[in-house]
This record gives structure tokens, C-alpha cells and sequence, in this order.
């Protein structure tokens, strides 16, 4: 899979509310109202990202959860990672 130019990562961050490019990943921190609900938050995350054999960096703090997602095999980020954010965004749904 092809690295996204900067421009592709630009459009695909427009569509993506919240999540910000750091380097070569992108990110996104949500707060949850519970510290329960961000670990079954956390557990969505997983199924989902075990699902598409693509994995988040998942940092929780208490009732926030940080993911941040790059393509390690292609160095950077591809349609995997803006597949995947839009994955963890519904994810949030399921247990808000």
C-alpha cells in the first residue's frame, strides 16, 4: 500500500473531526464518561483494529483515550490509517 501524499492526509484529515497529524501518524484523544466505558472503548478499538490486522497505539489515562495510528510497514500513513480512524470514531458510539 502507497504512503498518502501530504495533500491526501490534508483532505482525509477534513473528514476526520478531531484527529490531527503528528509527524508521520495521526491522532486523536477521546473522553469518555467513565473510566469503564474508555476501557470497553478500548476493547472496541481492539476487535476492530484486530479485524482489519491494522493496530492503533492506545494510551489510556483514566476516562481519556489516545489513538494514534501510522503504517509502519509503508513509513508513514496510507488509506489503512484514515480506514481505521473512521473505524475507532464509530467504535466511540458503541460505548458513549
Amino acid at each position: 500500500m502507497a504512503r498518502l501524499s501530504d495533500p491526501d492526509v490534508v483532505a482525509a484529515l477534513a473528514t476526520l473531526p478531531g484527529w490531527v497529524r503528528r509527524g508521520e501518524e495521526i491522532e486523536k484523544t477521546f473522553k469518555l464518561p467513565t473510566f469503564p466505558a474508555a476501557v470497553a472503548f478500548v476493547v472496541a478499538v481492539a476487535d476492530r483494529a484486530e479485524a482489519a490486522n491494522h493496530h492503533p497505539d492506545i494510551d489510556i489515562r483514566w476516562r481519556r483515550v489516545r489513538c494514534a495510528l501510522t503504517t509502519h510497514d509503508e513509513g508513514g500513513l496510507t488509506d489503512k490509517d484514515v480506514a481505521l480512524a473512521r473505524e475507532i470514531d464509530a467504535a466511540v458510539e458503541t460505548v458513549s
